[in-house]
């Protein structure tokens, strides 16, 4: 029996998952890993420590799994976006620590570059709205701040790369230095049309183009992991971007069906097939992940924070013990009573956009407890999906009937059911929440004949619970208008 490995390396933990041949999952292991804040606004990682989490989990789930890596048919990659990694390529040294996607530091950068007269070029070759979420301004920021790297940089000498770059060197011995389309089109550098590098964006963010990765498709053989990590070498035959990759997990083939990530932040995706969406709602456009070399596309909307808001409950305030228990505590008051938690910790993404907004609690009165507290933190979270819900029906002029949902706080039922009150749509729960791990095992299983066809694959998804709205739509308009009146305050 073929068995398919899936490295999902995420924002706050590296994991690993182990499929057979009718995608069901035998086992998973997970390594979390830190982000440090040098400075307000600055998010940090280790590539090396990430490189560490993921290699550790993958050996794990071989050992608890019990099969023996000649079995393993295929790697499947999929991993935090825009994160930005810089390296020697002849040592592998790092040049810095990671740039995470939720850092701010080149915001001011970000800001005068969307004030220019370049900027309407960046966002129609791009897709994408000018903002530091992005990996080129992070590029730039260490080229010109590290003592050293731009000379390095210039003599040919440093690689740029998301996660699933460094990855993929990692596992390779520094063989292969690649991306593919999903990551790509994230870093601002890439023209979308094409799929290639954009020579003007490389040169307008003063980026070398030795430094950057190969971009191939995202269901091919792209390279071989060393048997000196695994136990045997093995084809690695599957890349995308985390969100994309829970597209294709979701068995989102197709124009018109849409998912929504609930993971460290928030990540709804409408399939848009061959056709390059244009949104006039501050969406973004994206490639989506193809199981061939044909070029498919998505309108994205981002929010920044989602699950990190509990994360903050739990370590920073220390109202809850464990974010599982946030339901419980949720389901304890009877409303939020008028209490707005607005996390913008990191700005605000879709449809806002704004870099200068922080994180606000609004509607606080003497009865305000903590409880209300955690119930607004989880309603923002709906709330803000429904703020790229409303822009994506804006955008296609046709109404959402249903909302695929994945990620760790999918398994959160107070949540779910508030999402769909907030959005009167059905929400749609699959048997298997890890559909992020799910799509990269799809791709790589795809690339190497484990299935022959999307067709095949589409057979394997199932709906394990299905919440239905149970508000009218005089609450849900109440409810949302204080939302969008508490992120007014916020953005004030």
């Amino acid at each position: 029996m073929p068995f398919l490995l899936s490295l999902d390396e995420g924002t706050t933990s590296a994991r690993t998952a182990l499929y057979d041949e009718t995608g069901a999952r035998i086992a998973m292991e997970s390594n979390p890993f830190p982000c440090f804040y040098p400075k307000q606004g600055w998010v940090e990682q280790d590539p090396e420590e990430i490189w560490r989490a993921q290699l550790d989990s993958a050996r794990r789930v071989l050992a608890r799994s019990g099969v023996p890596p000649e079995q393993i048919t295929a790697i499947g990659i999929t991993n935090q976006r825009e994160t930005t990694v810089v390296w020697d390529r002849r040592t592998g040294k790092l040049v810095s620590p990671a740039i995470v996607w939720q850092c701010r530091r080149t915001s001011d950068f970000c800001t005068e570059l969307a004030s220019s007269r370049e900027a309407s070029d960046v966002t129609r070759k791009t897709g994408l709205v000018i903002d530091a979420y992005f990996s080129g301004s992070k590029v730039k920021w260490i080229l010109d701040n590290v003592p050293g790297a731009r000379e390095r940089a210039s003599a040919g000498d440093l690689l740029f790369g998301n996660i699933d770059t460094w990855l993929i060197w990692k596992l390779t011995g520094g063989a292969v230095h690649a991306t593919d389309p999903s990551n790509a089109s994230r870093t601002m550098l890439m023209n979308l049309e094409s799929g290639d590098w954009d020579a003007d964006l490389l040169r307008l963010f003063d980026i070398p183009a030795s430094m950057m990765p190969r971009i191939v498709p995202s269901s091919a053989v792209v390279g071989t992991a060393k048997a000196e990590h695994l136990g045997a070498e093995i084809p690695i035959a599957g890349i995308a971007g985390d969100q994309q990759a829970a597209l294709f997990g979701q068995a989102c083939f197709r124009p018109g069906l849409s998912k929504n990530t609930y993971g460290t932040g928030c990540f709804a995706l409408l399939h848009t097939g061959a056709t390059r969406p244009v949104s006039a709602n501050r969406l973004l456009a994206t490639r989506a992940a193809s199981h061939d070399a044909s070029a498919q596309f998505a309108v994205e909307g981002s929010v920044f924070v989602a699950g990190a808001a509990v994360q903050w409950l739990r370590d920073q305030l220390g109202v809850i013990r464990t974010a599982a228990e946030s339901a419980e505590i949720a389901a304890s008051v009877s409303s939020s009573a008028g209490v707005y938690f607005v996390p913008a910790f990191t700005g605000l993404g879709a449809p806002y956009w704004d870099m200068s907004a922080r994180g606000t609690i609004t509607g606080l009165t003497r009865g305000s407890g903590s409880a209300h507290i955690v119930r607004a933190a989880l309603e923002s979270i709906a709330y803000q999906t429904r703020d790229l819900v409303e822009a994506m029906e804006a955008d296609s002029g046709e109404r959402l009937r249903e909302l695929r949902v994945d990620g760790g706080a999918t398994a959160n039922d107070f949540l779910m059911q508030f999402q769909a009150d907030i959005l009167g749509c059905k929400i749609v729960r699959p048997a298997d929440i890890e559909t992020t791990a799910l799509g990269a095992a799809y791709l790589a299983g795809l690339a190497v004949g484990v299935w022959k066809s999307t067709d095949e694959v589409e057979r394997f998804w199932r709906a394990e619970r299905v919440f239905e709205p149970v508000i009218g739509d005089t609450e849900r308009d109440s409810l949302y208008a204080g939302w969008k009146q508490a992120v007014a305050q916020c953005r004030a």
